[in-house]
């Protein structure tokens, strides 16, 4: 949804819901810190312990139960990306056999609604008539695409799920973005402003034409369609020239899907492969010495 007062406070980064798997990876952290403390006193004692090595091996076998679960998780994140670029592609092909120009990032899941697409002229919010005309084209192949990738959607009232849909849609942002100038001589302070209305301005043409759009929901039962603004902080062409900032006064659609942190796990799964080092020395070192 939509909201026109404080929309920009979505800048802060990508953290803009906190998933499942988000809680996952802050019990996975707590364990790890609780192991690393054992470590720590495990080295200390391992000399007055009889039953050091059958504790380390303990630990080892907790470790190597933790890499499964997590190395499934980031199997279950690179079907979930897999799928976002299938989207993504689709989406595009769409928009192009409709004669727009669009472009995909397919790493960070955006559509890039190129300048081409839809134009704002410096420092406007207002859709054009041929931008007006092409965020309908938008909002038509959005209609038509993205319901094949969301959890649940509101029918006769009524919010139904599907079941066995391994990865879906759990936001998509429509970002607006601005040039380095703006009206007041680049003051950022009036980009975010900027920035803001035209996505909110292109949220409300797009679900105009096709309302069906707010039905759409993730599996928590809220509606995918939001906002949010970048001034011009995040550039695609950095150059000061017409050209880029014509460039930069732009819309992307970012697709989140439900499963977003495989960084993070991948950081664990080389935490838990140093600790598990550390272990396999502290239990040959124990046997030595027995």
């Amino acid at each position: 949804m939509i909201a026109d007062e404080g929309a920009s406070e979505s800048e802060d980064g990508e953290n803009y819901f906190v998933s499942m798997t988000d809680m996952m990876v802050g019990v996975l952290f707590i364990f790890i810190i609780m192991l690393m403390i054992f470590a720590l006193d495990f080295r200390t004692k391992t000399d007055v312990q009889d039953n050091a090595i059958d504790v380390a091996r303990e630990v080892a076998r907790k470790l190597d139960d933790l890499q499964k679960d997590v190395k499934a998780e980031i199997a279950s994140m690179d079907r979930s990306q897999e799928t976002r670029r299938k989207l993504l592609t689709t989406l595009k092909s769409e928009l192009r056999a409709d004669g727009m120009d669009v472009q995909i990032d397919e790493a960070n899941g955006v559509l890039r609604l190129t300048e081409d697409a839809v134009r704002f002229d410096a420092s406007q919010s207002i859709l054009l008539d041929r931008a007006k005309l092409n965020v309908d084209r938008i909002a038509r192949v959005l209609e038509k695409v993205i319901p094949n990738y969301v959890a649940c959607q509101i029918i006769g009232g009524q919010n139904r799920c599907r079941t066995g849909l391994e990865s879906s849609i759990e936001t998509v942002f429509i970002e607006g973005h601005t040039d380095s100038t703006g009206a007041r001589g680049g003051d950022d302070r009036y980009n975010w402003q900027l920035s803001v209305e035209r996505s909110v301005n292109t949220y409300r043409e797009i679900v105009n034409f096709a309302p069906s759009l707010r039905a759409l929901r993730n599996t928590r039962n809220e509606e995918i369609i939001s906002v949010s603004g970048y001034a011009s902080t995040r550039p695609i062409d950095p150059n000061e020239n017409r050209e880029a900032w014509a460039r930069n006064r732009r819309i992307d659609l970012r697709f989140v899907m439900e499963v977003d942190s495989k960084q993070r796990l991948k950081q664990i799964i080389n935490l838990t492969d140093s600790m598990k080092v550390e272990i396999d020395r502290l239990v040959t070192a124990s046997g030595a010495r027995k």
